[in-house]
């Protein structure tokens, strides 16, 4: 096992299979994982993995929590691909493109819940690339500022949604019978 040396930004899935620890890849570039969650993230992850977990039954669809690869690839069989995340909550309705490696192409819904370490990282490298591989609705999960911004795909590009505070439902643009009350969210966060 090996980790990447940061001198090449053109690394593939194929090399990605080879690093130990956890790591994303975009566009080519490695991102070390952090290591450990704060309980906020954690708790915040539980709890819409929940109400999600419960509205998607109903729907057919596979709610998954990280660690869990996406892989922005037409098929497992592409070594070359140079996108794998691992989102924090992934919604797959097309269960074709789930194997015991991942989902290979695009969820129908992602997740990310903000930390510092990751901030940056997901509100524009993942936020660009969800958009480019048309992930139809992206939520960026704010535990600082108690929100939940929710972006859809609409004509070929993310559209801001709503931003969502603690004492509103959120309200899915792709589902819009699945509601989310923030406050049960938000409210046992230290």
């Amino acid at each position: 096992m090996t980790t990447p040396e940061f001198s090449n930004h053109n690394y593939t899935y194929e090399d990605y299979l080879k690093w130990d620890g956890q790591w994303e890849l975009i566009d080519g570039v490695p991102y070390s994982m952090a290591p450990s969650p704060s309980f906020a993230h954690q708790y915040m992850v539980g709890e819409l993995y929940a109400a999600l977990r419960d509205y998607f039954q109903q729907q057919r669809c596979v709610v998954v929590m990280a660690p869990f690869d996406v892989i922005f690839a037409s098929s497992l069989d592409d070594k070359s691909a140079k996108n794998v995340v691992q989102p924090d909550i992934s919604v797959i309705c097309n269960r074709e493109k789930i194997t015991e490696k991942g989902c290979v192409g695009a969820p129908d819904l992602i997740v990310e819940v903000l930390s510092p370490s990751t901030a940056l990282k997901d509100r524009n490298e993942k936020y660009k690339l969800y958009q480019r591989f048309e992930v139809k609705e992206y939520w960026m999960v704010d535990p600082l500022h108690r929100t939940v911004e929710v972006y859809g795909w609409h004509n070929g590009a993310y559209e801001k949604r709503e931003v969502f505070g603690e004492r509103d439902v959120l309200v899915s643009f792709l589902y819009p019978d699945l509601k989310v009350c923030l406050h049960d969210v938000f409210q046992r966060l230290l």
